[in-house]
């Protein structure tokens, strides 16, 4: 053989020698992997002998799967041979790049062709279209959701009867815009939490009082309505003696209208229409010689509800802001009447349906506003149109449509009307204003530098909050907050509303000052006011105003120290490790632990005297089973980490058990 065949032959031998060689990441597959993930075991509904890592696009959420697992440690599982490190979060890092590459090539963005307004998005989209406040949850049932969150539009579903509901509160919401005079009395009433505390004075009520209740009404017309605040006992006076004569205080805008003693007072009031504030309190008068221990007082009686009866004796519809941004013009003489009743509807229903309206929609209207008109006046015909714009599908709907000829599974970008309604109800839950609007009927909207400027300006209004408050609540569970009843005497409605808050202003602070998504869970400041203040130890915070205040304690930084997400996680009576490890698992890390097995044994909480005194030592005892390590080994270390913090957020040294 001579040198040249010897130099083909040793190429050929190192050519298949790499052929049969895989490359470092599918050897990782082939020795930590496949062996549970295969055809035939189909542990976690995945075979990864079945699919192409050379190719992941194929199976992207497949191998998205496989990411989030090796990224946050919990494939290989604990117990079971793993490779170091580095070798882990080089194939992560290999799969990413490959499945954005894919991505990018040939990007699925999905697509939804009808998506329903869900409760908060349609009281919105009312406030914003009418200027009128209206409670989605009288109207509307609850809407269901899906991974959490209740504005996906596959989870939305429509009924029948859902139709039929959102027909009736288009009818109910109309009446209450244009203020039909005809309107009947009815009656709204507003109840306090009955674990609120009521010593201390409350924020928006006036000074010198305490407890009570302040409420924002809408008042349909100018007319007479009675007022009825109920109180209870609510404890013992210092010493153990209620106190006498306390005297109970009625207000309308912060003005008194009544104070009368007892648990029960009535006033009889004439208000104009439109949204109003409607309070009362006790006045804080200290018992002889106590001034000084009013903080510990405990009051005799507390504000239980307040109910608002009307309209009596109606004079008018008034001049309230939902009539304002209607009545765009007002006709003078018969002539006029349907040349500005176009006007107005053709501006609601640009608003309303997203988009310019044609003369067909305009004639529709109108055609509702003539019915209306002959059995009433010019009023009574609007009303009719008002009804029929929020009754359109194409207001209680988002709708995209796809391109005429549009080849099957072809990616293509959606209008600029499209893209505003996006933007709006993504930054706002609510409908485009007139600047978005005019944007995207002039094709503007979708110019990077257009978008960006739109984006900002819509994150700086204060509708945008609704990011923190609707998104950020449903995310952080901040929801299930008022669901929560822990057996711990401390606790009360004051807590509970202090810890949403606090946990709101930091995530609106992080978007607001576009600080890094890592600050949610190490951010060294928090927002607190007296009550949480003090729940927390924190001096020298006085009054219901929060304010921003630094951490000093390590274990509150950021949103893992703060009581409310401490709170969601715990049940009852004790914390629980395992809910706070899956939350964190779910929520911020996005991997969901696995499913528990069936006929699970649960945890034994029975208080038997052989039973561990502890929540570690009986979780300890309830790993021992197999079965249940295997779930519990990814979500205890988590949960444990947090123990240092009892059921409702108090930091503690040892387990007492809660």
């Amino acid at each position: 053989m001579n040198k040249f065949t010897a130099a083909a032959v040793f190429l050929a031998f190192g050519a298949l020698v790499r052929a049969q060689t895989p490359p470092p990441e599918q050897a990782v597959l082939n020795r930590y992997c496949i062996g549970c993930h295969n055809e035939k075991t189909k542990i976690a509904g995945l075979m990864l002998d079945k699919l192409d890592y050379t190719h992941p696009g194929k199976d992207a959420a497949s191998w998205e799967k496989v990411v989030r697992k090796v990224r946050s440690g919990m494939m290989p599982p604990g117990g079971a041979p793993r490779p170091d490190r580095a070798t882990l979060d080089s194939f992560a890092s290999k799969l990413e790049t490959e499945l954005d590459r894919d991505a990018a090539a040939t990007p699925n963005p999905g697509f939804t062709g009808l998506h329903r307004l869900n409760r908060t998005e349609y009281a919105n989209a009312v406030r914003d279209l009418l200027s009128l406040e209206v409670d989605a949850a009288t109207l509307l049932p609850a809407d269901d959701s899906s991974e959490g969150f209740d504005n996906i539009a596959d989870a939305l579903a429509v009924s029948p009867a859902l139709v039929e509901r959102y027909a009736a509160a288009a009818t109910k919401v109309s009446r209450m815009a244009v203020g039909n005079v005809l309107t009947s009395a009815f009656t709204t009433t507003y109840r306090v939490p009955a674990d609120l505390s009521q010593t201390a004075h409350i924020d928006g009520l006036p000074l010198g009082t305490r407890g009570g209740i302040l409420v924002h009404h809408n008042f349909p017309l100018d007319a007479e309505y009675d007022i009825k605040v109920k109180a209870r006992s609510g404890g013992i006076g210092v010493g153990g003696i209620g106190v006498s004569g306390e005297e109970l205080e009625v207000m309308v805008n912060g003005e008194r209208i009544k104070v009368a003693g007892g648990t029960t007072v009535d006033a009889h009031v004439k208000l104009k229409a439109g949204p109003q504030t409607v309070g009362a309190a006790y006045l804080r008068r200290s018992p002889p010689g106590a001034d000084d221990l009013w903080q510990t007082y405990a009051a005799s009686n507390v504000v239980s509800s307040i109910a608002i009866t009307g309209p009596l004796n109606a004079t008018g519809a008034g001049d309230t802001p939902a009539r304002r941004r209607i009545f765009l013009c007002r006709p003078a003489a018969e002539s006029e009447e349907e040349p500005c009743a176009r006007k107005i509807v053709s501006t609601l229903a640009r608003r309303a349906y997203r988009q310019p309206p044609s003369t067909l929609d305009e004639d529709t209207l109108l055609s509702f506003y003539r019915t209306g008109r002959k059995s009433g006046d010019f009023d009574a015909g609007i009303e009719q149109a008002v009804s029929r714009v929020l009754a359109d599908p194409r207001f209680v709907f988002r709708f995209e449509r796809e391109p005429a000829n549009l080849p099957a599974g072809r990616p293509y970008r959606i209008s600029d009307l499209e893209l505003a309604s996006r933007l709006s109800f993504f930054l706002w839950s609510s409908i485009p204003d007139d600047e978005l609007l005019d944007l995207a009927t002039r094709n503007k909207l979708h110019e990077p530098s257009v978008l960006e400027a739109q984006t900002r300006r819509m994150l700086a209004d204060p509708k945008s909050e609704t990011l923190v408050t609707d998104f950020g609540d449903q995310w952080l569970y901040l929801r299930e907050l008022k669901n929560q009843r822990p057996e711990a005497k401390e606790f009360n409605d004051n807590l509970r509303q202090s810890f949403r808050r606090e946990t709101e202003l930091l995530l609106d602070s992080i978007l607001r000052e576009d600080r890094s998504v890592v600050d949610l869970l190490n951010a060294d400041y928090t927002y607190v006011d007296e009550t949480l203040a003090h729940h927390y130890g924190i001096p020298d915070v006085r009054g219901t105003r929060f304010r921003r205040v630094p951490v000093q304690d390590e274990a509150r930084r950021g949103l893992l120290g703060q009581s409310s997400f401490l709170l969601v996680t715990s049940v009852a009576n004790r914390t629980s490790p395992v809910a706070r490890g899956k939350w964190v698992l779910e929520n911020l890390l996005g991997t969901p632990a696995p499913l528990p097995p069936p006929n699970v044994p649960p945890l034994d909480t029975d208080g038997a005297a052989q039973q561990p005194a502890s929540v570690r030592q009986r979780m300890e005892a309830h790993r021992k089973n197999p079965v249940c390590a295997a779930c519990h080994t990814i979500m205890d270390p988590i949960g444990f980490s947090l123990e240092n913090f009892d059921l409702i957020g108090r930091y503690r040294a040892t387990d007492g058990g809660i």
